[in-house]
């Protein structure tokens, strides 16, 4: 029983041991971490101390991208008045309004244009390179009275350029008369060869000519007729002359046929 008394005691004593270990051990480490906690926040205070931190606010207006400058509109644009009366409305350049479609522009392109149109009046407008019209009393009254509505006038756009005329039709190259014997004003007689006696040959030969814009032959070809006079007869018609052959005032060459009648005599 003794032993049992002695072996509780030391028991005792070892667990009374452990348990201020321990407790002693946790009160280290906290006092540690606290010493270690309020260390760090004055560290941490001063360097805020010496950043001296800028803070700047943006609206998100600010990263939206600018639109650029839109043109003065025709409206918007300034313009500039006369107080003459007898001034005349100018314009920088012949344009018409809109009011208009029956004479589209020549060219469209993405830029709007500043300048203005035309007025519709009938009054005289100048074309001077800058846009100005008349006071606000609108164009001097015929009467010389207050102002007067005129009625808008047709507008004729008159090209500095006109197109070019058409060209007259050309002639042309060769005109065809078909027999041409009486036309000429000189036509030899072919020579009647002995050879041609002989063979009793005779009869109408007929040569194709070219003349050409003097008057000259200058091409024959037989086209029918007994090959013995057929000779002759192209050299006769190669001496032929004719008037020259005028078309729109212009000469030209002539295609035609000479007609040679070969007899026999007895």
């Amino acid at each position: 029983m003794f032993n049992n008394l002695i072996e509780s005691a030391s028991h005792a004593r070892e667990f009374k041991r452990r348990g201020s270990f321990l407790l002693f051990t946790t009160g280290t480490y906290v006092v540690l971490f606290v010493v270690t906690g309020v260390i760090s926040i004055y560290a941490y205070d001063a360097r805020l101390e010496e950043q001296a931190l800028e803070i700047t606010i943006f609206s998100p207006q600010d990263f939206a991208p600018q639109p650029d400058p839109a043109p003065a509109s025709q409206a918007d644009r300034p313009r500039e008045t006369s107080s003459n009366p007898n001034a005349v409305t100018e314009r920088a350049e012949a344009m018409l309004s809109v009011n208009h479609p029956e004479h589209p522009p020549e060219t469209v392109g993405t830029t709007p244009n500043t300048n203005l149109p035309l007025p519709d009046h009938h009054g005289p407008v100048a074309i001077t390179g800058r846009d100005r019209d008349y006071g606000p009393g609108g164009p001097p009254s015929p009467g010389g009275g207050g102002r007067v509505m005129i009625p808008p006038g047709q507008i004729v756009i008159v090209d500095d350029n006109p197109p070019p005329s058409p060209e007259p039709p050309k002639p042309p190259k060769v005109v065809s008369k078909g027999v041409i014997t009486g036309l000429a004003t000189y036509l030899p007689k072919p020579a009647y060869t002995e050879i041609a006696k002989r063979a009793r040959a005779q009869g109408s030969v007929s040569i194709q000519v070219l003349i050409d814009e003097s008057g000259r032959v200058i091409s024959a070809k037989a086209l029918s007729g007994n090959p013995f006079l057929t000779v002759e007869a192209q050299k006769a018609a190669m001496q032929a002359r004719f008037a020259p052959t005028l078309l729109s005032n212009q000469p030209v060459k002539v295609s035609g046929i000479i007609t040679y009648n070969f007899v026999l005599g007895n």
